[in-house]
């Protein structure tokens, strides 16, 4: 019982000083194990000044893979594909291209409202990348917000205006596998 309590005391200690404000866009889980499959659930708190939110593209970064977005009632879902830097192993098959960007459009989300866009996608088995970086358009009619600050090593993420959503990749731990696939 003390080893669960200590572990769940520092992921709130972690998460505290680690999460965006609440005002940005972010992912509702930061953490995730090496070579998991992982739900990027992104969280869109308010639009742009007032303006409902349009439009919302999510830039996949390398060696994520195998992207598949949910449908969202009243949005269209566009990806565009093209070719990884790199070629990463699926089901035991070679992959050297696939999902680049996913952009759902064509709905509206008021400013006083919030809502959550969502894809399944394998983060990478790179044990060197302990971080991974979504940079986020966000479009409300005319206006575009870019939520593509990465910060510096020694800088606090709450410094930034508009820091990119990202996840904290690290061994598997019990409770924290990651999703079956």
């Amino acid at each position: 019982m003390k080893h669960l309590f200590s572990i769940a005391a520092i992921a709130a200690v972690f998460a505290a000083f680690t999460t965006p404000a609440s005002a940005h866009i972010t992912l509702e889980n930061g953490m995730s194990s090496w070579g998991a499959y992982y739900k990027a659930v992104f969280r869109v708190p308010h639009g742009c000044d007032g303006a409902a939110t349009t439009g919302v593209t999510v830039d996949i970064p390398e060696g994520v893979i195998s992207v598949k977005p949910m449908p969202k009632p009243g949005w269209k879902i566009t990806t565009v594909a093209g070719p990884y830097a790199h070629t990463y192993t699926s089901h035991g098959k070679p992959v050297s291209e696939g999902v680049k960007n996913v952009d759902w459009s064509g709905g509206s989300l008021p400013d006083d409202q919030f809502d959550e866009f969502v894809f399944l996608a394998k983060l990478p088995d790179d044990k060197e990348i302990m971080r991974i970086y979504f940079p986020v358009t966000q479009t409300c009619g005319a206006t575009v917000v870019r939520w593509n600050q990465i910060a510096k090593p020694d800088q606090n993420v709450h410094e930034l205006k508009n820091p990119a959503p990202s996840v904290d990749l690290m061994a598997a731990h019990d409770g924290m596998e990651g999703m079956q696939h």
